[in-house]
């Protein structure tokens, strides 16, 4: 039978990083997680519950995560952040597969708790995310801070039963935090790939980010927390709009000077 690797990347997650190894206990051979120098309680909590355990400069969520596969003990791999943990449905997927491994690589949904509820809709789910792969037919890609596994072409991609749980954020400031984090990293990587951000996008991207996501996505049917995330995931299109802005506004300042 093919053993499996999960890998991790931390950073100052000491309020998750029980749940997600603890998750993952009975179906991994190897558990490797890889520390952004976290100051809290992570280190000692990975180390207690018997992760190889590495820390390593954070260069971008993309980096990171493909430093990290290089140190698996085996070619096939489980990749979950610090605060997601799998249900028992997919634990049970996952084992199953792992006694007869047909595809090269396997999606998976993601079910998302926002401070307290559970969201099925606001374009938070299925959320289908390819998570368990042979790294030796892919690589982490995308743009950060939204990576995604990007297998080698005619790879085959098989669905598993059962969700990743992901606690997102506990309170709504928690939310504006990661907006105001994500955003920077965001238009720094559309500033670098040369996207920009004409004065029309800035003023309806966030407008119809929101329509798209409470009216077409029924983001209205998770009450108050659908009406929060669609409203903050408008803000947060705006923010990035305007961070965008401001460095080609700071590139031109130069090119004057």
């Amino acid at each position: 039978m093919p053993k499996l690797s999960v890998v991790i990347i931390t950073h100052n997650e000491e309020k998750n990083i029980v749940r997600c190894l603890d998750s993952v206990r009975d179906i991994a051979d190897d558990i490797v997680v890889v520390d952004s120098f976290s100051t809290d309680k992570t280190v000692e909590i990975c180390r207690s519950k018997g992760a190889r355990f590495f820390q390593h400069a954070f260069e971008g969520h993309i980096e990171q995560k493909n430093f990290a596969v290089t140190l698996t003990q085996f070619p096939n791999v489980l990749s979950l952040d610090a605060d997601e943990a799998l249900d028992d449905t997919l634990k049970k997927s996952i084992a199953a597969a792992k006694e007869n491994w047909k595809y090269d690589a396997y999606e998976m949904n993601r079910l998302t708790n926002y401070c307290g509820t559970w969201i099925r809709h606001c374009g938070w789910y299925p959320d289908t995310k390819l998570r368990m792969f042979d790294k030796r037919k892919g690589k982490w890609g995308g743009t950060n801070p939204h990576d995604k596994y990007e297998m080698q072409a005619g790879s085959t991609i098989g669905k598993l039963n059962g969700d990743i749980l992901h606690y997102s954020y506990y309170t709504i400031e928690d939310h504006y935090k990661q907006i105001e984090y994500f955003t920077t990293i965001n238009a720094k990587a559309s500033f670098d790939n040369g996207k920009k951000a004409p004065l029309l996008k800035l003023v309806f991207a966030p407008a119809i980010k929101f329509i798209k996501d409470y009216f077409v996505r029924l983001g209205f049917l998770d009450g108050q927390a659908g009406w929060q995330i669609c409203r903050l995931s408008a803000w947060a299109t705006y923010v990035k709009y305007k961070k965008l802005r401001a460095l080609y506004r700071t590139l031109a300042t130069r090119k004057v000077q």
